[in-house]
């Protein structure tokens, strides 16, 4: 009888052991912190311009932050509501010599030491837009507000899959206005995005997604987004050709960080933002998976994409 379970997606370890091998990834001994060689480097940083260009002709406010953000804005954003799991805070050292000799003596016996290092003002950025809507409290102008910022983001889902960082870059446009206005823009960037991974030459493919809600109350919170289609993601093959990773998200948010930071649009109502995300490791992962480990070996069109 045959079985009724679902497959399981096969995941091909091979790009990321090749990877590793040729200096392109490096190993910390952290599942998912990776150290990246200079032709990774570089390659990522030429697919950010690529990004760049298409981008140009929006006009976006060029704003870049620390991979830290502002403990308190984190909290106001809603995150810890859906995605606890994926947090990361950052601790420091507060203590007295008393505090210091325990905590030494506990280092020297292998024991816990955690307790001596407190929560600090600050926590590990999730997402590169998060910076943004505390900038935008209050009234906005009748055109509403474009940004373009870049940020190192963390996300504590350790995993020996390549495309599965801890700590990686994404690249955002970030949108704040009226909601016609917001949904036309996120409209707009549906060629942008298919241009650039067609410069690219990457084997794609666009779908209604939801992010990973935490709990059981998260089931109704992904059908909800998906029915709404407020998440469209692009896919490439990374560690597996059967499952697809998540490279770029166009995303709309509603109201919702316009609610909780209490943005306007120029008439007084509640504005709603959307962002279009591309995550730079993913993106240059792919890359390296659809057209092999040696640069020099690339079509003429994507070298020439990337001003190779």
């Amino acid at each position: 009888m045959a079985s009724t379970q679902p497959a399981v997606a096969v995941i091909d370890d091979a790009l990321r052991d090749d990877m590793l091998r040729e200096r392109l990834l490096i190993a910390t001994g952290v599942p998912g912190v990776y150290g990246l060689g200079a032709a990774f480097e570089d390659t990522l940083l030429r697919i950010d311009r690529l990004i760049g260009r298409f981008g140009a002709d929006d006009h976006a406010e060029l704003v870049r932050f620390p991979p830290i953000l502002n403990r308190r804005h984190f909290a106001q954003s809603g995150y810890l509501a859906s995605f606890p799991h994926l947090a990361g805070t950052v601790h420091s050292f507060e203590g007295t010599d008393r505090v210091h000799s325990e905590l030494l003596r506990a280092v020297a016996q292998g024991q816990d030491w955690s307790a001596a290092f407190p929560a600090t003002d600050v926590v590990l950025t999730p997402a590169a837009c998060y910076p943004v809507y505390p900038l935008l409290a209050g009234r906005l102008p009748a055109s509403g507000r474009l940004f373009d910022v870049m940020s190192y983001c963390f996300r504590h889902e350790p995993s020996e899959r390549a495309e599965r960082m801890q700590m990686f870059r994404m690249r955002e446009f970030v949108r704040a206005a009226d909601p016609e206005t917001v949904m036309a823009w996120r409209e707009s960037w549906l060629p942008k995005v298919s241009q650039i991974v067609e410069a690219l030459q990457l084997d794609t493919r666009a779908d209604v997604a939801s992010d990973p809600f935490f709990g059981r109350g998260g089931v109704l919170l992904a059908e909800s987004q998906r029915d709404q289609r407020l998440k469209i993601e692009v896919l490439a093959p990374v560690s597996s050709d059967e499952c697809s990773t998540a490279i770029i998200s166009l995303n709309y948010h509603q109201d919702h960080f316009g609610e909780r930071f209490a943005i306007e649009t120029a008439h007084g109502a509640v504005a709603h933002t959307s962002c279009v995300g591309f995550g730079l490791e993913r993106m240059t992962l792919a890359v390296f998976r659809r057209h092999g480990l040696d640069r020099a070996q690339w079509t003429d069109a994507v070298r020439e994409a990337l001003d190779l």
